[in-house]
């Protein structure tokens, strides 16, 4: 059975500036940072150190090379905040990539995107 979800893997092609963006701009801290073997090195990111789901920052030259099988496509996901329009406004004025700000059906909504073009949303959550 699976009781939660550990850990999403985001394959960029420059981990320090990856790191950087996530931490700088988006307001994430790092974990944990591991070289393993053959250049295998990650940066694990999250919210909080408390967060029960984290984000590892991959090499994805690296991940191609040994796992040629692996989606090296960025996951799409979808991040809450408590006080949406503040958020928004901190990341313009980080000069973050957004797009609208639009309320839909179930609530306000903005996307982003990473310094390599990846695109993420956040949503309204005030629960």
């Amino acid at each position: 059975m699976i009781s939660k979800l550990g850990q999403i893997m985001l394959y960029v092609n420059d981990q320090d500036r990856a790191a950087e963006f996530w931490t700088k701009k988006i307001g994430f801290q790092v974990i944990s940072e591991e070289d393993g073997e053959e250049d295998m090195r990650w940066i694990e990111i999250a919210p909080t150190k408390e967060a029960q789901t984290s984000i590892i920052l991959h090499n994805k030259e690296v991940v191609a090379r040994m796992s040629p099988e692996v989606n090296l496509g960025s996951p799409s996901l979808m991040f809450f905040s408590d006080n949406l329009e503040q958020l928004y406004q901190d990341f313009k004025d980080k000069n973050v990539v957004v797009g609208e700000l639009v309320t839909l059906p179930f609530g306000k909504v903005f996307n982003f995107a990473d310094e390599e073009d990846n695109y993420f949303a956040v949503m309204e959550n005030n629960s």
